[in-house]
């Protein structure tokens, strides 16, 4: 064998290099990011590893209007980011820097700290002694040992390669007790163009109750009656199913009507109007459709606006990313160039198909993308926006339950309050071939929670030196809430101070002192818990039998609130629309037989019914009581007694609030039974 020939099989089988760190992060995040540099400044030494080629992910590669839910939830590194990053430039609100400025704000915090950062290598391969990753070789060759790992990807790539268990898709209703979860076609939710733009907060309405959603009967049909493109057959499941879906994907683009930096929007070279079908029907069905209600437009700063999907067709990609989270690096980048490709043909579409109005032509020319943002990526967002990858099951999963009654955790180290906000998963045929959305919702309210460490944990039997930020072990519909930028850096600072604290006692990151994390996470500025919610009324506290209307059955659409102070945080109203088809229906079980106080909370207020009826199925059969909602509830400013009834232990009480002939908003909050001896 020649010389030449052995060097170059020499390099092809031997690692470029090796290196030593105390922490080894997997993904350049805001989490991966906030991670390393609170464990760096803490005296680790630190590598982030990115396999793009852009550190930030979506802050700075698109998404520059951070959604924060209630502000007083985010402290500690999250909040010191964003300020930095606010005050780097003139005119900057809070939370809505630029994605140029957010990125030289990274850039700058990981300098100060000394965290070493690797770019465009992804993870190839691990070595694993017992349940403890050793090292993370890269795409070139490079071998990273660590002490400590984090999997701040928005995959899970490393937590999957170190076989820690994970999900993919919606869990059912029943697997743990989610009335939200699984398979959930939805109605058709009638709206005129009027009251569609009155929903809409980037042309001036109030929003956000309605802006997803199918807002008129839509043919899905071609003329050989085949669904048309972005339209799935319904698979048939039952509602409450589980299945392997996710919510859909896009990119957050930064645009601007700025004729200095203004660059028009691309034409893809695999342009195929035909894709946009349904929106051109969709456009058809509201005359006048302005591209403001198409796309939701959030003001950054400087003339620049933070382009996000709303409503039935926009820059959301329904059912193109189904392979995405398990899918190899072809299968991702063949889905990457596709989101690409059909976002920007739909912005091409909208801009010159004759067939759509002038004026919404004339409305989409008039925006563009920024000349200078993304300048290395033909101004295009770097990061695909992936809502929801794999999810870990680890030592606590967060469910439903953990976002709106059982939110406090004595192990938190973090905390959420967004809205339970799912984008559409799927677009489906009706049985008259109409089209409906599949798997959204958004006005489904959340309380500010408390995330417990062991979330970031996976179970200790499977590894014990890896933390997850990002993939965290929670259900999809915690997920919809959780998947909040500001969250997961939230995560990531206690994610990086607990990993130098692994380290430092040598013990597994599921034994370190959490008491001892949370105390240095207070110490940094951290949110570990809201004084406000000490006065919250608990339905685990209260006397009797009690069901909050989060567990109750409901029929018709119901807007979440937590106006007043309802049970657990939370009511839901009929928004006074649909008389006649909405319903709450409250099955309690009846633990002996016998005479029992039923009660019902509401928030009272000038506009609500003064006629809600409520109906209570006892052992003497149904009977009816009409409240009056405007008046103030004569217990405890929240209860109002309906009266004794007689039930039985082999059968559930059954309670229904209806909406049927009453003369204002009709609210449901939490039913009380209590035993009269």
């Amino acid at each position: 064998m020649s010389l030449s020939r052995f060097l170059l099989i020499l390099c092809l089988v031997t690692p470029l290099a090796a290196a030593e760190y105390d922490l080894v992060v997997y993904g350049g995040t805001p989490a991966g990011l906030s991670a390393g540099i609170v464990a760096a400044r803490e005296g680790a030494s630190v590598v982030v590893i990115e396999p793009t080629k852009w550190i930030g992910g979506m802050v700075t590669g698109g998404l520059c209007r951070s959604d924060v839910g209630k502000e007083e939830t985010i402290g500690g590194f999250a909040r010191e980011f964003f300020a930095r990053a606010a005050a780097a430039k003139p005119d900057t609100p809070m939370w809505y820097a630029e994605p140029n400025v957010n990125l030289s704000t990274f850039q700058t915090m990981l300098q100060e700290a000394g965290v070493k950062v690797v770019t465009a290598q992804s993870l190839k391969s691990i070595t694993q002694e017992g349940a403890r990753i050793t090292s993370l070789t890269t795409s070139d060759g490079t071998i990273y040992h660590g002490k400590e790992f984090i999997d701040a990807t928005y995959e899970g790539d490393l937590m999957a390669a170190a076989k820690v268990s994970y999900i993919v898709g919606r869990e059912s209703t029943a697997q743990y007790g989610e009335p939200l979860a699984g398979y959930h076609p939805m109605p058709i939710r009638p709206r005129t163009l009027e009251v569609m733009e009155s929903d809409c907060p980037s042309i001036g309405g109030k929003g956000p109750s309605y802006i997803h959603g199918t807002p008129t009967s839509i043919s899905g049909v071609d003329a050989q009656g085949k669904p048309i493109f972005g339209v799935f057959p319904d698979p048939k499941l039952a509602p409450g199913s589980a299945d392997k879906r996710t919510q859909s994907y896009n990119f957050r683009i930064c645009v601007t009507q700025r004729a200095d930096i203004l660059v028009p929007f691309p034409k893809p070279a695999a342009y195929d109007p035909a894709r946009y079908e349904l929106l051109r029907r969709l456009i058809q069905a509201f005359p006048g459709i302005r591209f403001g209600r198409l796309f939701h437009l959030g003001n950054v700063a400087n003339g620049k606006y933070d382009l996000n999907a709303q409503g039935l067709f926009s820059t959301d990609y329904p059912g193109a990313n189904f392979d995405y989270p398990d899918g190899d690096a072809a299968t991702r980048a063949r889905i990457w160039q596709d989101h690409t490709d059909f976002i920007q043909g739909m912005l091409w579409f909208l801009g010159h198909d004759e067939r759509v109005p002038q004026s919404l032509r004339e409305q989409t020319n008039s925006w563009g993308l920024c000349k200078d943002e993304f300048a290395d990526n033909a101004h295009w967002p770097y990061a695909l926006y992936v809502r929801e990858g794999r999810r870990m099951i680890g030592e606590y999963v967060m469910v439903q339950k953990d976002l709106q009654t059982d939110i406090f955790k004595d192990d938190s180290v973090g905390m959420g309050s967004f809205l339970i906000d799912c984008h559409i998963v799927q677009r489906i045929l009706a049985e008259d071939g109409t089209v409906r959305d599949e798997g959204s919702f958004l006005d489904t309210p959340a309380l500010p929670y408390q995330i417990p460490f062991r979330s970031l944990t996976p179970k200790r039997a499977e590894c014990e030196n890896l933390l997850v930020p990002v993939c965290l072990s929670a259900s999809h519909i915690a997920c919809c809430s959780l998947r909040m930028e500001p969250v997961y850096m939230a995560l990531g600072h206690a994610s990086g101070l607990a990993a130098v604290m692994a380290i430092k006692a040598k013990t597994p990151v599921q034994n370190i002192d959490v008491a001892a994390l949370r105390k240095k996470l207070l110490e940094q500025k951290a949110v570990l818990e809201l004084a406000s919610l000490k006065n919250m009324i608990r339905s685990a506290m209260l006397p009797g039998i009690v069901m909050s209307e989060q567990d109750a059955e409901k029929t018709g659409h119901w807007t979440g609130s937590a106006y007043g102070n309802p049970v657990d945080g939370s009511s839901i109203h009929d928004a006074n629309t649909e008389k006649g088809t909405k319903s709450v229906l409250y099955r309690l079980k009846i633990p002996a037989s016998g005479k029992y106080e039923v009660l019902v909370s509401y928030a009272a207020a000038p506009n609500r019914a003064s006629n809600v009826p409520v109906s209570i199925e006892d052992a003497e059969g149904t009977q009816t009581v009409l409240v009056n909602q405007r008046k103030t509830p004569p217990i405890d400013k929240l209860f109002v007694s309906l009266g004794t009834y007689t039930f039985s232990a082999d059968k559930p009480a059954v309670i229904t609030i209806s909406n049927k002939d009453t003369d204002g908003i009709v609210g449901a909050d939490a039913v009380q039974l209590n035993e009269v001896k």
